[in-house]
């Protein structure tokens, strides 16, 4: 399977794989609200992987026919949902990091510029929604504090990855990263939680994702994906 190289391709990835994550909420969520909310958090995702997939090649074979090591997604998109807790904390430092980049490159002339242009509002609602809930969470019971805290510092180590550079985009990644984490330190500041304080990656996760190194759960996430394409290549609906 040919594909352009072009970083439409993880940019794409990390869209389509948090998409399907999130999807797993479906008929599992907390309550109603958030059953709505996560699914069109899922569906705004999705609708970004098809654009960008479709700038690298066919979009469902680029989703459904390729194997574990072509995908060049982010380690921090494909880590199981866990609890409620954990599955926000994803969330919000991917949506954080997601805005910045798509301003970066809205204000830019590249391929990327209508995608990001007109997504930039849908992402900020992705953020805006991590952020109200971790302020929920943090500052709630000692339980929703202690899980929203284990979450934050469990997913701690996929964050560096975030700041890694991507092969076509020109992006000043270390303002990105400063702004980042400025910004995750004041919604943090603000849920009275705590910044975790270890590496923001293990020696062999940086970058790991881009080259195409995943997480075992990643494997089992693609399988089940994949599954029903597979099963049936060239079926028509």
């Amino acid at each position: 399977m040919n594909a352009t190289v072009t970083p439409a391709l993880p940019l794409g990835d990390d869209a389509l794989i948090l998409s399907h994550r999130l999807g797993e909420w479906a008929g599992h969520a907390p309550v109603l609200e958030e059953e709505v909310a996560l699914a069109n958090i899922a569906l705004d995702l999705l609708g970004q992987a098809r654009i960008l997939l479709s700038m690298a090649g066919d979009e469902d074979e680029l989703a459904y026919l390729r194997e574990e090591r072509q995908f060049r997604n982010l380690q921090l998109v494909e880590q199981p949902n866990g609890d409620f807790a954990h599955t926000i904390a994803r969330q919000l430092y991917f949506s954080t990091y997601q805005e910045l980049l798509f301003n970066q490159l809205a204000a830019d002339e590249s391929e990327l510029t209508p995608l990001a242009a007109k997504a930039v509002k849908e992402v900020a609602y992705h953020r805006d929604h991590a952020e109200q809930w971790t302020l929920r969470l943090g500052d709630g019971t000692d339980e929703s504090h202690a899980r929203m805290q284990r979450a934050l510092d469990a997913l701690w180590r996929f964050t560096g990855e975030l700041f890694e550079p991507v092969a076509g985009l020109d992006v000043p990644w270390s303002a990105l990263r400063s702004d980042w984490t400025a910004s995750i330190t004041t919604i943090l500041d603000r849920a009275t939680l705590t910044v975790p304080e270890g590496p923001q990656h293990s020696a062999w996760t940086a970058g790991a994702g881009r080259q195409g190194l995943h997480t075992e759960p990643f494997g089992r996430m693609l399988a089940e994906m994949q599954h029903l394409h597979r099963s049936h290549p060239g079926a028509t609906w």
